[in-house]
């Protein structure tokens, strides 16, 4: 039968609505009820159905959302420091417009330092390193499910369809839960961001 008839696949997936909170650090933020929800749907959908491998950030939050999959699943998620979300720790919790007038900025200067965040050029690096320790380590698995965060998937779906860094590969809407598709062994995006209750 032909490779075609049943592509193998990895899904890279943001974890939904968090419980923000400024007195605790980001990356021990963990999932708000409206995100823990959104993630019990999210296990009924196709893609999740079919996942048979699970990796995630060791933050929280996606640490939660995988949880969540593999109880669904019967998966022991795989946590890798590795696909963690880009390391903002110099500024810790922004209000949400200076927040996302930072976050332009790292993506419109992808070289620099953005009030100590880390580089989003280092972040891609990295969040590719961490894609190619999932590949080893998922081993035959057909269905991969990568959950992690929104400002490394925007920068590893740039690096996988050739476009340079930018913002317009960021995650459409607010509040994350979104995931997108890519065919292995080929790394070819075959489906862009799309919510994590759909198809």
């Amino acid at each position: 039968m032909p490779a075609t008839s049943d592509p193998r696949l990895l899904h890279f997936v943001t974890h939904p609505e968090v419980l923000i909170d400024p007195a605790v650090a980001v990356p021990d933020w963990p999932l708000s009820e409206l995100g823990r929800a959104r993630m019990r749907r999210a296990v009924a959908a196709p893609w999740a159905r079919a996942v048979d491998a699970l990796f995630c950030s060791a933050e929280r939050k996606a640490r939660d959302a995988a949880a969540i999959l593999g109880a669904a699943r019967r998966l022991a998620p795989v946590v890798l420091e590795a696909l963690g979300e880009n390391d903002r720790s110099a500024t810790g919790y922004l209000p949400r417009a200076e927040f996302e007038a930072t976050a332009d900025l790292f993506f419109a200067h992808p070289e620099e330092s953005i009030r100590g965040w880390e580089r989003a050029v280092d972040a891609q690096a990295r969040i590719l390193r961490g894609i190619e320790q999932v590949l080893a380590l998922a081993g035959p698995a057909r269905r991969i499910a990568v959950i992690a965060h929104g400002g490394v998937g925007a920068l590893l779906l740039s690096a996988l369809s050739g476009q340079p860094i930018s913002r317009a590969t960021d995650q459409p809407g607010e509040g994350g839960g979104q995931y997108f598709s890519v065919a292995l062994p080929e790394r070819r995006v075959v489906a862009g961001w799309r919510r994590i209750e759909a198809g």
